[in-house]
């Protein structure tokens, strides 16, 4: 694959959710260390991750599929917002800008996957 993984702006943005991630989990209560804090930034950790991990493989096919593992981690990680909203841990704008970035990369992620799923459609035919 011709672009390397820092040049992705998804991947970009992916790393800016999690660091946003871990500065919202920060003001978290200290008994959620091995519950939300936990699984939001490995959630978060994990969406960059895969998006790397997947583009030093070899075929496309196989780098979409680890978007799709980047891109269910960051359902779930919405998930976890949701949750931590609800129960009323975390700053209202924390919350709003982690949401915002997770939508965004969800988009983005989204896109990527339909281009890369675009050449095999026209190869079927």
């Amino acid at each position: 694959m011709a672009q390397d993984y820092h040049e992705l702006v998804v991947w970009q943005r992916a790393i800016e959710l999690t660091v946003c991630v871990y500065k919202l989990t920060r003001t978290f209560p200290k008994e959620e260390l091995y519950g939300l804090i936990s699984q939001m930034r490995r959630a978060s950790v994990s969406v960059a991750s895969n998006i790397a991990e997947g583009r030093g493989r070899i075929t496309p096919g196989e780098f979409r599929q680890f978007l799709g593992l980047a891109q269910g981690s960051t359902y779930e990680l919405q998930t976890q917002l949701l949750v931590a909203r609800k129960l009323g841990i975390g700053s209202d704008d924390a919350l709003t800008e982690a949401d915002s970035l997770s939508d965004e990369v969800s988009k983005m992620l989204g896109s990527f996957i339909k281009t890369l799923r675009a050449p095999e459609r026209k190869a079927r035919s």
